[in-house]
């Protein structure tokens, strides 16, 4: 029962850090180009590295801050990802659903 539990964790924390205005817009360009279903995970994946690219750029663009990497030898990070993975995966997967049913009327 705790790995049901630390898997439904991980997916609402990624749910969470996506279901933002930037996630959001990154989600929804990913479902537009996803050609099919069988491409999905580099769509994720791809998702993922622009959200975290989009992370470390932002602070920069916006507020002349100095580029600080993100600390790839951090465990922390490596979940953050992780849950960015689950997150891009079931919200991606819901607008492609949402995509066809539409289309198909």
């Amino acid at each position: 029962m705790e790995i049901v539990d630390t898997i439904l964790n991980v997916a609402r924390d990624g749910f969470d850090q996506v279901n933002a205005v930037q996630g959001l817009i990154i989600a929804l360009v990913g479902a537009l180009i996803l050609p099919n279903l069988q491409r999905l995970p580099m769509i994720v994946v791809g998702a993922t590295v622009v959200h975290v690219v989009v992370d470390t750029l932002l602070p920069v663009l916006a507020g002349g801050a100095a580029l600080r990497l993100p600390e790839f030898l951090e465990m922390s990070f490596w979940r953050y990802v992780a849950t960015l993975l689950v997150g891009y995966l079931v919200i991606i997967t819901a607008f492609v659903l949402i995509r066809k049913l539409v289309l198909r009327r």
